[in-house]
């Protein structure tokens, strides 16, 4: 799929010099997510990884464990009025045992770049019940590794070199050794490539892993990782109270402001090493 980005002529004006080039922008377009048949949800995403994302989204909502668990997802033909694939729809269809949700209700949410939670009845909703403590995870994690991790996943973003338009979540071995990175107009739908690929590979539960995300820290975001079994959840910026708040429940270790050498540690201090000693639990 080449349509990650997309080129469009701007006027350019710098120090009262006015021109005119092209400029190369990153590509949103929406994805209809189909389980079974029947439509689930809309995101808006960066075009690429579409299948991951779809698998990914699904972890997310309990509804897939295992790569065993998805039979297979596909491209819908036929999506437009002469029958034409705009690559724009899939379909997943979940293996022989696995329960359907019932979407008749609630489901038929739409979700933005910025939200993956837009259309929700309610919080208690997303509170999702994760198949995998994160009670153990990684233990004498130091702040030095912690403060590599923002440049090592700047570099690894391609396309943001390019547009300065995406968002990037990348998984980190608890050694620091990156596993994975993708982009995407939405941090969350980032998070769902990464996920979802995840699953697809059959590595299920993440555990000792890291996830690293460009921005803030969102609920959503902190519900993706403990979904997927990933005990240590990292971002540039900061938090919100109720991903804080989930990351003490779920036993979380979550990270913000990651810049430089500075950081705020939000929940599970106990997996830090600090000065040498084990931070209190």
């Amino acid at each position: 799929m080449g349509r990650v980005t997309e080129r469009r002529r701007v006027v350019r004006i710098r120090d009262g010099v006015v021109s005119t080039r092209p400029d190369t922008l990153t590509a949103e377009e929406p994805l209809e997510i189909r389980l079974g048949g029947k439509p689930l949800a809309i995101t808006m995403r960066t075009p690429g990884d579409d299948f991951a994302l779809a698998a990914g989204f699904l972890v997310s909502e309990g509804v897939l464990a295992s790569a065993a668990d998805l039979a297979n997802i596909v491209y819908c033909a036929g999506a437009t009025a002469d029958g034409s694939n705009t690559y724009n729809v899939v379909d997943v269809r979940l293996a022989p045992g696995v329960p359907v949700p019932d979407i008749s209700l609630e489901r038929n949410v739409y979700t933005t770049s910025s939200c993956g939670l837009c259309g929700k009845a309610s919080l208690d909703a997303v509170r999702t019940t994760a198949r995998w403590p994160l009670s153990a995870g990684p233990t004498g994690l130091t702040p030095a590794l912690l403060s590599s991790l923002p440049d090592r996943l700047r570099a690894a973003q391609r396309v943001f070199d390019r547009t300065g338009g995406l968002h990037a979540a990348a998984l980190f071995s608890a050694a620091g050794e990156l596993l994975d990175v993708k982009e995407d107009v939405g941090r969350h739908n980032a998070v769902d490539k990464l996920v979802g690929r995840a699953l697809q590979q059959g590595l299920l539960p993440l555990a000792d892993t890291i996830l690293m995300v460009s921005g803030r820290a969102s609920f959503e975001l902190a519900q993706k990782a403990a979904m997927a079994g990933i005990p240590v959840l990292a971002a540039v910026s900061a938090p919100s109270s109720l991903a804080v708040d989930l990351a003490a429940e779920t036993g979380m270790t979550l990270v913000g402001f990651l810049r430089g050498t500075s950081m705020n540690v939000y929940a599970g201090e106990g997996r830090l090493l600090l000065d040498g000693v084990p931070a209190p639990a």
